[in-house]
């Protein structure tokens, strides 16, 4: 990067003249009045425009064959420190050798709405200074005050729960990444999808008494296909391996009955292919 030449001004347009699309709106309502606006910098030989709640581009202003011009990053979601907005992060950009090229942008405090810096600090990921009035208020990148009344809720029952001691302060932080997901100001990350599915797939048996009914129904099932086993001549015994489940007694009933069509007979009291140690308890 050569020296800085500053700002340059503001377009509602992109590039390549097409009118924004802007993405979906989270965090300060104040903030929103910059969506749909672009604002540019020039360092060196490359123009830098940033569209808040949109993206980050790139165009490198040379005549060359191949000069650069390309998306730093798409509008994703905020970093969030100490109940306080502290940066928007662009990712999803370009492709940069084994990843995709992403930008932070930095909210400070200024006289006017402007692209003040631009910096590297390390390979494809950027980092973009953003001076606005909008932000120049003690209170104006808090974060509870735009969430829901249900969210502010749950965070000041977590904030009693960790007073009380009943949380740790790493239980306390989970929770609050779970507000601010929840709130759309962070994306769930993929392993926190795989979380929640488990979780719901399971949610039957989250109290004893659930497990308890779904026990009780299992049984009354194993029992009926038992009888179903005696009634084709099929004496049931299960296994050490604890195949009690109704899936399994109903897999054995079907193999009995392939196997006493093929042999013509219902004297086998065996289970084709099955060599081991049977043992049946409830």
């Amino acid at each position: 990067m050569g020296r800085r030449a500053g700002p340059l001004p503001q377009t509602p347009l992109l590039a390549r003249g097409q009118r924004l699309s802007v993405l979906k709106h989270t965090g300060p309502a104040h903030l929103f009045r910059l969506a749909g606006k672009c604002f540019s910098f020039m360092e060196s030989t490359y123009k830098y425009e940033f569209c808040p709640f949109h993206n980050v581009t790139q165009h490198e202003q040379t005549f060359r064959w191949n000069a650069y011009s390309g998306i730093l990053g798409i509008w994703h979601e905020w970093e969030i420190d100490n109940n306080t907005f502290i940066g928007m992060w662009m990712r999803e950009g370009d492709s940069c050798e084994t990843k995709s090229r992403q930008t932070k942008v930095h909210l400070v405090c200024g006289k006017s709405n402007k692209l003040a810096y631009v910096s590297e600090p390390s390979t494809c990921v950027y980092s973009l200074t953003f001076e606005t009035p909008l932000v120049c208020h003690p209170h104006s990148l808090l974060v509870y005050p735009t969430l829901t009344e249900a969210l502010q809720r749950k965070w000041d029952e977590a904030e009693q729960l960790l007073y009380d001691g009943l949380i740790t302060d790493q239980g306390y932080k989970k929770t609050l990444k779970e507000i601010f997901e929840e709130a759309g100001l962070l994306k769930a990350t993929e392993e926190n999808e795989v979380e929640k599915h488990s979780k719901k797939i399971t949610l039957e048996f989250e109290t004893m008494e659930k497990c308890s009914k779904e026990y009780k129904q299992l049984s009354e099932e194993i029992k009926k296909l038992r009888v179903l086993l005696g009634q084709h001549g099929i004496a049931y015994k299960g296994n050490s391996a604890g195949n009690t489940g109704a899936e399994y007694v109903s897999h054995q009933l079907a193999s009995a009955s392939m196997a006493s069509v093929l042999n013509g007979s219902k004297d086998d009291k065996h289970l084709h292919g099955n060599t081991g140690i049977w043992n049946y308890t409830v």
